[in-house]
């Protein structure tokens, strides 16, 4: 079935009206429900191995969400680009969303107490770009002294959270919903952790500088 093809001013009519609506939003979940399953099959690499009938639930259930949040920020919505084109980004955005939430679903912040944890994952980050043995030892040895200084100058919970963020790129709201928190506190929490350990590393005569430019080289 092909959506029917509306102006702007007929999308902002049609979604709002009482006779109208529901097949104004049964054609807005169909096109949404294309755009979310090009993306699952063709832009996530993550996804390839699910069967095609995977995809296919996933992006129906997505859509109907993707159309809910649509409809409820039409006010949003200023005609600077054709309206499917806007919704369309909406719907990729909470395909996205969705992602990084199943993505961390089972995580647990206990795992970031475990032995090496801030090295092993500092090897993932700068392993990426090959560098001559001696950079390659030293960014070792900085990597086990920066170790050392996180467990020494946080607190358990400052170091959960500034290696889960800043390390492993758990979404915060994951981080802040583990810890009991909200986005706010725990911003607060990571610029604190942060500053102590910048301080912690300058008594040791380690500065930003000198860090930054070792592990871009």
């Amino acid at each position: 079935m092909i959506p029917v093809e509306r102006t702007n001013e007929e999308w902002l009519s049609d979604l709002q009206s009482v006779e109208r609506q529901s097949q104004a939003l049964d054609d807005l979940r169909l096109r949404l429900q294309r755009s979310i399953h090009y993306y699952l099959s063709q832009e996530r690499s993550d996804l390839r191995g699910l069967a095609l009938s995977e995809i296919e639930e996933m992006a129906r259930d997505l859509a109907q969400e993707a159309t809910l949040r649509v409809l409820s920020n039409l006010d949003a919505f200023r005609g600077e680009s054709r309206f499917t084109t806007w919704a369309n980004k909406i719907a990729i955005r909470v395909a996205i969303s969705e992602m990084r939430r199943a993505r961390y679903r089972d995580f647990s912040l206990e795992t970031i107490t475990a032995e090496n944890d801030f090295v092993s994952a500092s090897a993932n980050v700068i392993g990426q770009v090959p560098v001559n043995p001696e950079t390659a030892a030293e960014r070792d040895d900085v990597a086990k002294i920066l170790e050392a200084a996180l467990r020494t100058a946080l607190t358990p919970r400052q170091y959960q959270a500034l290696v889960a963020v800043a390390l492993d790129n758990v979404p915060m709201d994951t981080v802040a919903e583990q810890l009991g928190t909200n986005r706010n506190a725990l911003y607060k929490l990571i610029h604190d952790a942060r500053r102590k350990l910048k301080a912690h590393l300058e008594e040791q005569g380690l500065s930003t500088d000198y860090l930054m430019g070792l592990f871009e080289r």
